[in-house]
């Protein structure tokens, strides 16, 4: 339901797992895989995609997965420059971009195994991904620091502005706070989650999604690896390149993909997590957070790409856009996959 800030997981798994030199693999186009620590296929020389279990447990709940068109209400909140909003909107529309508009791997490809997911009438997830509308809230209406209620009265203030739009049936709302809000367990426990909203406080049932710019408060933490956390001093690899030049608003656009790939498949809680308590699913994000490429784990994000300038990628988008987005876990394979995969 949240994306829990990869430092957690790291603290456990970075002192119990040590390789060999940096290895490199440049393949014949003009981006170069590479991986800061790890030689390729260092954990298994299996076909099987990283992060692959028999002991995960993903069930379907029977509730419904966003089949419908979606359209996404963003909810602006805060100051943001215009710079970082067509980043993160190059990346949503970017999702239903084709092949003419990018190339491959694509965050389209990668959307397409979101769009694996099904609901019991057998309709799957839509690859059809639009902004419906976009609301600015920049004066901060409930303060700079949101709970989880008031961000529901952030929203309800939304709905109730014309002319932004209230759909209830294949809307979502995506509220994105600036690098001066604080938001109650972020950084500590949380960098996005996703939810519905209460009809008693909005006056309809919306799924939606919050994610903040972590840049000024723990981009260390919800912006890794474009910043690393202290305790990995020399044992680690260092910080990587943003592709977009923006720690804060590149390490945001992981944590969007995450947020919106479990929305899509699990909207009302009911649909696609493993465990038993739907208060605390685990979902298809969270099976593979911290994997981005091939021979990921143990801390380490796998094998990505690098542009000329050296910046970290491993998805193409829209107008040449490059980003880094962790991968998903397949209901196929029954392992996190994305379209960079070297296997």
């Amino acid at each position: 339901m949240s994306i829990t800030p990869l430092f957690l997981v790291l603290i456990t798994l970075h002192f119990t797992t040590s390789f060999s030199s940096t290895a490199q693999q440049t393949l014949n186009i003009h981006p170069q895989h590479y991986n800061p620590k790890l030689p390729a296929r260092v954990f298994t020389t299996s076909n099987k995609f990283e992060g692959s279990s028999d002991l995960v447990h993903l069930r379907y709940h029977m509730g419904p997965v966003l089949s419908s068109p979606i359209n996404i209400n963003i909810i602006w909140y805060g100051k943001w420059a215009p710079q970082q909003k067509l980043v993160i909107k190059d990346f949503l529309l970017s999702i239903s971009a084709n092949h003419r508009e990018a190339v491959s791997p694509s965050v389209s490809d990668w959307w397409s195994t979101v769009s694996l997911y099904a609901d019991q009438t057998n309709s799957n997830v839509s690859r059809s991904v639009l902004i419906a509308g976009e609301y600015v809230d920049h004066l901060y209406s409930q303060g700079t620091h949101l709970t989880r209620l008031t961000i529901q009265q952030v929203i309800a203030n939304a709905v109730k502005s014309a002319p932004f739009p209230v759909n209830h049936k294949n809307g979502i709302y995506l509220i994105l706070t600036s690098s001066d809000v604080t938001m109650q367990d972020f950084c500590r426990a949380v960098c996005g989650f996703h939810y519905f909203t209460f009809p008693s406080l909005v006056g309809y049932t919306l799924p939606y999604a919050w994610v903040g710019n972590s840049g000024k408060q723990c981009p260390e933490v919800c912006a890794y690896p474009f910043a690393v956390p202290g305790y990995m001093g020399k044992g680690g690899p260092g910080a990587l390149t943003p592709p977009n030049g923006d720690v804060g608003v590149d390490g945001m656009i992981s944590v969007i993909a995450h947020e919106l790939a479990e929305l899509a498949s699990n909207p009302l809680v009911n649909a696609w997590y493993a465990g038993e308590d739907p208060t605390a699913p685990t979902e298809i994000g969270d099976l593979c957070e911290g994997l981005y490429g091939t021979g990921g784990g143990g801390g380490y994000i796998g094998q990505v790409m690098k542009d000329r300038v050296g910046r970290t990628f491993n998805l193409n988008g829209r107008r040449s856009r490059k980003f880094l987005v962790q991968w998903i876990w397949s209901p196929i394979m029954k392992a996190c996959a994305g379209p960079n995969a070297l296997d």
